[in-house]
């Protein structure tokens, strides 16, 4: 055994040691005053914009009923903050430029628990069941939801972690201009007059690459075109009453709000879970 390789080892053992002594770790700082407080300061520059100003959740999810919910404790929400949860909006706060210290982040979740709720129940109106036959009958053929179903739309297998009900419930409706980045939706036109709609991919001073909407990636010389709009509405339609009644609406916020802990990144790969 080479004394390179030995050292390695040992590095990665004491790195994979530190993760699961946090994944088991309980907050040093819970109920200390002080920390509390400089945890309220942390949160208000960091989380609030998310998480809302009483941690109840605008685009982001509602945190003051983390500590109910079944399989949550310390070190699995410290990981969450440090690592950030891939597929979502929220972003590893250990990242250089934007990190938070390790006393920070348990000071930051001292704060929340300071705010936390006792009902462990997210979204409590709503039959699961329901809402996800709703879901695959009118969503599925643009949204991916564990491995199954379109790609126009994002990847929805964990979007119970990455949004509030309100801010999902907008969404359906049609009452937010929220658009996640990667699906901002464009319309093209060519020279020879053919119109193509879809969402931006990627894009820069030459070329624009998109996805249409019969999901093909296909790339454009902007010289090609005779118009390129940036759209500001969604490619999703809007869900207005007429389409879909509030205890619909209520079956399929409920379903959503399940969607929180799976997501398959392709064939072979393995599945990973969200620690909220």
């Amino acid at each position: 055994m080479s004394r390179g390789w030995f050292v390695a080892t040992i590095v990665f053992a004491c790195v994979a040691m530190g993760h699961l002594a946090h994944a088991q770790a309980r907050n040093p700082f819970d109920g200390n005053a002080e920390a509390i407080l400089s945890g309220q300061g942390h949160y208000g520059a960091r989380c609030a914009a998310c998480h809302g100003t009483d941690a109840h959740g605008v685009t982001g999810p509602d945190l003051t009923e983390l500590w109910a919910s079944a399989g949550v404790n310390d070190g699995a929400l410290f990981q969450t903050v440090q690592r950030g949860v891939p597929g979502t909006e929220m972003p590893g706060f250990a990242a250089a430029g934007a990190g938070l210290t390790e006393r920070e982040i348990w000071e930051t979740l001292a704060y929340v628990r300071s705010l936390a709720t006792v009902s462990p129940v997210a979204n409590p109106i709503g039959d699961a069941s329901q809402g996800e036959t709703l879901f695959k009958r009118n969503c599925s053929s643009c949204h991916v939801v564990n491995g199954a179903g379109g790609q126009l739309g994002p990847d929805l297998s964990r979007i119970g972690a990455a949004r509030s009900r309100a801010a999902l419930a907008a969404k359906i409706r049609g009452t937010s201009s929220s658009i996640r980045a990667g699906y901002e939706p464009v319309t093209l036109v060519t020279r020879e007059g053919d119109r193509i709609r879809g969402v931006r991919k990627n894009e820069d001073s030459f070329s624009i690459q998109v996805m249409d909407t019969r999901e093909r990636i296909q790339g454009y010389l902007k010289a090609n075109l005779s118009s390129l709009v940036h759209e500001s509405q969604s490619l999703m339609p809007a869900y207005g009453p007429d389409r879909i009644g509030d205890r619909a609406l209520d079956d399929v916020l409920r379903y959503l709000g399940t969607l929180r802990g799976v997501t398959v990144r392709g064939a072979g790969a393995s599945q990973a879970e969200d620690p909220r």
